[in-house]
């Protein structure tokens, strides 16, 4: 009895119709919806940057973190009118550089110094204005 050896492709094409048939490729989701990254140049961790995306983790140092943190909070700040509401925006952001300061991380160190009382009293006095 002579055995042909087994063609996997013809299996494998085989299985993907009898399959399309029963109709178990028709309610998949996505269906109709472009593949998503198509057009972007091949990325070999596309699945890391996507997972990262999806999980919003940061890849930054924690040092440069806090420097973001100072940004968005200065911005914050800006659109702010009470003056409590700045003095504790200040403080939580100084609490914030503080336990970064002290905590061993990784990248580089943490250089960022907490906003000085002088600048709370300038800020809040700055936008305490604009409530009347």
């Amino acid at each position: 009895m002579d055995r042909k050896p087994l063609a996997w492709h013809l299996l494998a094409e085989g299985r993907i119709r009898a399959a399309q048939a029963a109709g178990e490729f028709d309610e998949l989701p996505g269906l109709g919806q472009p593949i998503p990254g198509i057009d972007e140049p091949h990325d070999e961790l596309w699945w890391v940057k996507q997972k990262m995306r999806r999980e919003q983790l940061q890849s930054l140092p924690p040092a440069l973190l806090l420097r973001l943190d100072v940004q968005q909070t200065l911005a914050r700040v800006e659109h702010m009118h009470r003056e409590d509401d700045v003095r504790a925006e200040i403080l939580a952001l100084n609490e914030r550089i503080r336990r970064g300061s002290f905590a061993v991380t990784w990248g580089p160190a943490v250089d960022v110094q907490p906003l000085s009382a002088i600048l709370t009293s300038v800020l809040s006095t700055q936008y305490s204005v604009h409530s009347t």
